[in-house]
């Protein structure tokens, strides 16, 4: 099992905050920049190996071994 919920958590933290910080978007592209780049600029802090994730990836491979065979 993959744990997220902190992760997400995190993650919404910053959407938010980044978009509470501008009231108004001109265009809805204009709030889906910002939300892309703040995710953006987030996952570049992240350096923790996600947990057990080799055991997740055995099961995936499994379960949708014709999808990852191009990807691996």
């Amino acid at each position: 099992m993959i744990y997220t919920t902190n992760t997400i958590e995190s993650l919404n933290s910053v959407i938010r905050k980044s978009i509470k910080n501008r009231k108004i978007f001109n265009h809805d592209n204009s709030a889906f920049k910002i939300v892309f780049l703040s995710i953006e600029l987030t996952s570049k802090k992240w350096t923790m190996p996600i947990r057990d994730w080799n055991s997740a990836m055995n099961q995936f491979m499994i379960i949708h071994e014709d999808r990852l065979d191009k990807y691996l």
